[in-house]
């Protein structure tokens, strides 16, 4: 820092006499990152760059994005929670908070808990967003516990780098609330009473945070979605952010395929009824579904979860299939998306039998292109390398999709941000068939998906704040009902743009901001 502020803040003598501009740092902290022998080195790594200097941390996220994500989120973020317990010492300073650590014992306290965190964060940077989870479902690695604790941290990093989010008001939360191991775990009736409790006094504390519900078990997802929407401000990832970005990219893929997608074997509902007046039995016709058990079908025997039933088959006669290559050679299907991990592709026959076949996992990027003869179109969780054919020396690059203050999160919201994301790409992303934008643009598109969801938001009257209506150029309640189509005024855009949240631009202005948010 200049020699002037080190008067100031009375360093004078404490700090090397070099005055480094954020440029230099951050090529040095890239060449730290770059000497590191592991993935999990790298991840310890940028976790300890982050608790010394969060702006130099976000600065090299933002610089080298393609390459870092990967390491603060999946896939390295699974190996971390697997080793959580082995590594947390050596990735925060003991003094430093990172995110609440709620036991079972805690809840009858939790309005202390929330007191304790009060104290340590600024009074005008309070929380706008939780992500929690209990870790009972981290990734396909199952009940971690408490190790899922870098899944809450990872994924608000990410919404801070793409979506430029205020570091300073995420909140990273873990229900420590036991194990799926024997004994471990809390009956329904507690857990759910216990999470009322802590859902409640966050929502007390902090009435305009949004919760985010991530990683949770299938049926305590489902059911904490259903019992909180329409009372707090809530969101699950799992479920409406993953099918977000799925139907974004298949939106893309259809299109790519050159088939009507009225043509399709399986497609999102929405899409169809929204899109193309289909009606809904019609639609629900399209889609058949795989689980650990099988097709699921109405006649399978076995008792179905209710999520499950509405889209169970009930025209499979005595066909059961006990598991995914043979509902691949049963349905033949257009498009397969895998958004589990318990089965893995193991046949180029099992490709063959998918029609111009758009695929989302259950296999690697370099597979897919195999077993399709370069036809596939991919898109996956978790990012693949890129892929050259050998015959031709043209290179791949598969599609990698993860996904204001209103009053609740609709689906019709959703639906909007998936159609902007698919509308997203530029013409040559198009040419080269990709489904989802680059990741290098992903602060340019994060602004135009909010613009879209505020949009939306605006038209079903859901905004307290009377201003954006100003902004979307919609009265309270107009046009409630049009289909949602992800288009925004450009006004929203260059407003949603302003409010993002950039590292410091240089040392000065940083050293300022840190100073100001102690005042």
């Amino acid at each position: 820092m200049p020699a002037e502020m080190r008067r100031t803040l009375h360093l004078k003598g404490l700090i090397p006499a070099s005055i480094e501009d954020f440029a230099k740092q951050e090529a040095r902290a890239y060449e730290q990152l770059q000497s590191k022998g592991t993935n999990l080195d790298k991840y310890i790594f940028l976790a300890n760059l982050r608790s010394i200097n969060i702006n130099l941390f976000y600065r090299l996220v933002l610089s080298h994005l393609r390459e870092v994500a990967p390491l603060i989120y999946t896939p390295t973020v699974g190996e971390a929670c697997i080793k959580y317990s082995h590594i947390y010492p050596f990735l925060y300073p003991c003094k430093e908070s990172v995110g609440l650590f709620i036991t079972i014992h805690d809840v009858e306290s939790i309005d202390e808990v929330l007191s304790n965190y009060k104290e340590t964060i600024s009074q005008e940077l309070v929380p706008e967003i939780s992500v929690i989870t209990d870790g009972s479902r981290i990734l396909g690695l199952g009940d971690l516990g408490i190790n899922g604790m870098g899944i809450p941290i990872g994924k608000l990093q990410l919404y801070v780098a793409a979506a430029g989010l205020n570091p300073g008001r995420c909140l990273p939360i873990i229900l420590d609330f036991g194990t799926d191991t024997k004994d471990a775990a809390p009956d329904d009736k507690t857990f759910y009473e216990a999470t009322e409790k802590v859902i409640t006094a966050l929502h007390k504390a902090f009435p305009n945070m949004l919760i985010q519900f991530e990683d949770f078990s299938t049926d305590h997802a489902f059911e904490l979605l259903e019992g909180w929407r329409n009372k707090i401000l809530c969101f699950n990832d799992d479920i409406q952010g993953t099918g977000c970005v799925i139907l974004a990219g298949f939106i893309n893929a259809v299109k790519n395929a050159g088939i009507s997608p009225k043509n399709q074997r399986i497609l999102w509902i929405e899409y169809f009824i929204y899109e193309h007046q289909v009606p809904e039995e019609q639609a629900k016709a399209m889609f058949w579904f795989v689980d650990s058990r099988g097709m699921i079908t109405a006649n399978r025997g076995d008792k179905l979860a209710d999520h499950k039933v509405y889209f169970a088959r009930h025209d499979n006669g005595d066909v059961q299939c006990k598991d995914l290559e043979e509902a691949i050679e049963y349905i033949k299907p257009t498009a397969l998306i895998g958004l589990s991990t318990i089965y893995k592709i193991r046949t180029a026959r099992s490709f063959s039998r998918c029609q111009t076949l758009q695929i989302k996992a259950e296999c690697s990027f370099e597979e897919a292109m195999i077993y399709t003869n370069n036809r596939v179109l991919f898109a996956s969780g978790t990012a693949f390398p890129t892929y050259t054919v050998p015959e031709t020396g043209i290179r791949h690059v598969p599609g990698q999709g993860n996904n204001i203050q209103p009053k609740c999160i609709t689906d019709t919201m959703i639906f909007a941000v998936a159609k902007a994301l698919a509308n997203s790409l530029t013409d040559e992303e198009r040419a080269r068939g990709e489904l989802y934008p680059r990741i290098e643009r992903i602060r340019d598109v994060s602004a135009e998906l909010a613009s879209a969801f505020i949009t939306q938001a605006v038209r079903e009257d859901q905004v307290r704040e009377k201003y954006w209506h100003k902004v979307a150029s919609i009265a309270c309640g107009e046009a409630k009902d049009v289909i949602p189509d992800g288009k925004y005024p450009e006004k929203m855009l260059e407003e949603v743009k302003v409010l993002m949240w950039s590292p410091a631009a240089s040392v000065e202005q940083y050293i300022c901001d840190a100073m100001a948010s102690l005042k």
